[in-house]
């Protein structure tokens, strides 16, 4: 190895190799000498510029909160959803973002129609509830009154 290089520098000199390549082919980089080329490099990127355009996106952290047969009380979130995966019951209000939240303290139940397919939640009240008026009209409500 030393032999095969002690042999390219005996033929042609160091200044000659670097004055015969020129780095750059401006006219301003061409006064300099051949060694200078060489350190006359800009950076391509900018330091740091890659972590101060960085943006945190969070996630949105929809789902089921609670789930069936856990207590809720009156304004706790029952599910966070996009669109109506899941339709609101008795006693439980809907959101501007279809979140779905608890109207009254009870407990969480889930139904399904059975020819729809259509998913509602629930909040089987506390003891000492009166069914609302509006909920009172119900099929469900009319079967529990006769039953009793």
């Amino acid at each position: 190895m030393m032999n095969f290089t002690a042999s390219i520098c005996r033929r042609l000199s160091i200044r000659d190799l670097m004055a015969s390549t020129a780095v750059y082919n401006s006219a301003s980089d061409v006064s300099g000498e051949g060694l200078s080329l060489i350190f006359r490099r800009w950076a391509t990127k900018k330091t740091a510029g890659s972590t101060k355009m960085a943006v945190t996106r969070y996630q949105k952290t929809l789902g089921l909160k609670n789930f069936g047969g856990e207590r809720v009380i009156p304004g706790n979130i029952i599910v966070r959803q996009r669109g109506t995966r899941f339709h609101p019951g008795n006693y439980v209000g809907m959101g501007k973002d279809h979140t779905l939240y608890a109207l009254k303290e009870g407990c969480v139940k889930f139904e399904r129609h059975k020819l729809t397919g259509r998913k509602w939640v629930h909040v089987q009240p506390k003891e000492g509830y009166e069914i609302h008026p509006v909920y009172a009209s119900s099929g469900a409500a009319r079967k529990v009154q006769t039953a009793a």
